[in-house]
């Protein structure tokens, strides 16, 4: 693996090795905010600074207040191209279906597992997915109890696309 690519990966397993303690909606709910609130730090490093003290645009009811919104604004920048749009409205729309379920949910049940499919087939051609799959097995192995493979695939998808946001945020500076 070369060095740049090792370092990526150094500096991101700690999300995944921190989504690790979330179990069911809590990894789903952590997951996406983590995401959202990488999106909204490459929004906010290519917009114009806010003359107040702080972005009303972010604020909920306001343009920005919405991770749909946010995404959509990215992606019409040019700042995230359309399998990352597609992937983080996926995750958008799994995030509010396991927010306002009544019931238990589980990344693994079919209805969640096939909406979720494309973006994991996406996000397993970065370079990022095996080192950061082999740090989430070491840590199992280290006597944690074994990571379930659907949750697994979304804390990586989840760790991979903030990465390329803070990548995206790191470029726009």
């Amino acid at each position: 693996m070369d060095q740049s690519l090792q370092g990526a990966a150094a500096a991101v397993s700690t999300i995944a090795l921190q989504m690790l303690e979330e179990r069911g909606r809590g990894a789903v709910l952590v997951g996406v905010a983590r995401v959202d609130a990488a999106l909204e730090r490459l929004l906010l490093a290519v917009l114009l600074p806010s003359p107040g003290r702080s972005d009303a645009l972010f604020q909920p009811d306001r343009p920005l207040g919405s991770f749909g919104a946010r995404i959509s604004l990215a992606h019409r920048l040019g700042l995230i191209e359309a399998p990352v749009e597609r992937a983080l409205h996926t995750l958008r729309r799994v995030r509010n279906a396991f927010a306002h379920s009544s019931e238990s949910a589980s990344l693994g049940d079919p209805a969640y597992a096939e909406r979720l499919a494309q973006a994991y087939r996406d996000a397993r051609a970065n370079p990022l997915w095996a080192p950061l799959e082999s740090v989430l097995s070491k840590a199992s192995a280290a006597g944690e109890p074994p990571v379930d493979p659907a949750l697994r695939d979304y804390i990586l998808l989840i760790t991979i696309l903030v990465a390329f946001l803070e990548a995206e945020i790191g470029r726009a500076h």
